[in-house]
């Protein structure tokens, strides 16, 4: 059986667990790929995670070149975060003919037209379902089996730090404060949050979705974003009174042929399907004109759930190469 041969940069959170999967649920993958994946070379400034992972010395590197000019590997996967490397060695990978998978909103958002560009250009696949909402499948489903819809509306809760941060002072009457250090012991925030709780995550996945369901690319640095920093008591008290729930939510929504979207606090009736979406779950409800209202649902962050996003893509593009 051929194999498919993987070079993965950054052994993180999601590198781990993009490793994990694929050695745990290795006969499955190769049976259905019709191929072996295997990853072959990682690079990392930090060789702790991936000993722990069972990785020995020689699959190991902290030269970008070794995985991003190697012609034995077929597909690298940027797990390293951030805008910049992370970007220019997608770019570069691209352009040395390495079909690309990412978890990366931030870069994916930020050179969205460039990365997409660069890989048309070299005829390769980039890939980055989990980008938006970890485990939720709602990219390729956008890409695929909705792709015939006109989108009207999308609406999203799209970052598990704001909303377990809201879920718990809203349902247990707790301070902001407070929930942050809970939520940070738990993991589910940041040591610095602020790309979180400001909202900047959310408008980078809400970028990423509107380029894909209206073909039509916003920076999201033009996203009027409102965080959930000065959310009070008070706020979720009339929240609750007029039966409501407050959530941070990302809107785009077409009408007369114009876009509009923001992400802000914002107040969801009970009735809604996205008010019962409680502490670190993410969801994003879609409205198509074929289609109609469709709410995907699940963990949006984490290790495994995160990495199941991206050895799914790996899975696609392993097919291709076969």
């Amino acid at each position: 059986m051929k194999t498919v041969n993987v070079g993965l940069l950054g052994m993180g959170t999601v590198g781990c667990g993009t490793y994990k999967i694929l050695e745990m649920n290795a006969e499955r993958i190769s049976k259905s790929a019709g191929v072996n994946i295997k990853i072959t070379k990682v690079l990392d400034q930090n060789f702790d995670r991936a000993y722990q992972m069972g990785l020995t010395d020689d699959y190991l590197t902290q030269y970008p070149d070794e995985v991003l000019r190697n012609p034995d590997i077929d597909i690298v996967v940027e797990a390293i975060g951030g805008i910049e490397p992370a970007t220019t060695f997608m770019l570069d990978a691209m352009n040395n003919g390495k079909h690309v998978v990412t978890p990366n909103k931030a870069a994916v958002a930020a050179g969205y037209e460039e990365l997409m560009e660069t890989a048309k250009k070299n005829n390769v696949e980039f890939f980055f379902e989990a980008a938006v909402g970890g485990a939720i499948p709602v990219l390729n489903s956008i890409s695929t089996v909705l792709q015939g819809n006109e989108f009207l509306e999308i609406l999203g809760i799209l970052n598990g730090t704001t909303n377990y941060i809201l879920t718990q002072m809203g349902d247990l009457g707790l301070e902001y404060a407070d929930v942050l250090k809970d939520a940070q012991a738990k993991g589910f925030a940041e040591a610095d949050p602020t790309a979180d709780v400001e909202g900047h995550d959310v408008a980078n996945k809400l970028s990423i979705l509107m380029a894909l369901a209206f073909d039509e690319y916003v920076k999201p640095s033009d996203i009027p974003t409102v965080g959930i920093t000065k959310i009070e008591k008070d706020d979720l008290e009339l929240a609750t009174k007029q039966d409501c729930k407050i959530k941070l939510i990302a809107r785009a929504e077409k009408k007369n042929g114009k876009l509009k979207y923001s992400v802000k606090p914002e107040f969801i009736p009970v009735t809604h399907p996205l008010a019962g979406v409680s502490n670190e779950f993410n969801a994003i409800f879609l409205t198509g004109n074929a289609a109609g209202e469709l709410m995907f649902y699940g963990k949006g962050a984490g290790s495994v759930p995160t990495g199941s996003a991206v050895v799914g893509d790996i899975m696609q593009i392993a097919k291709k190469i076969k």
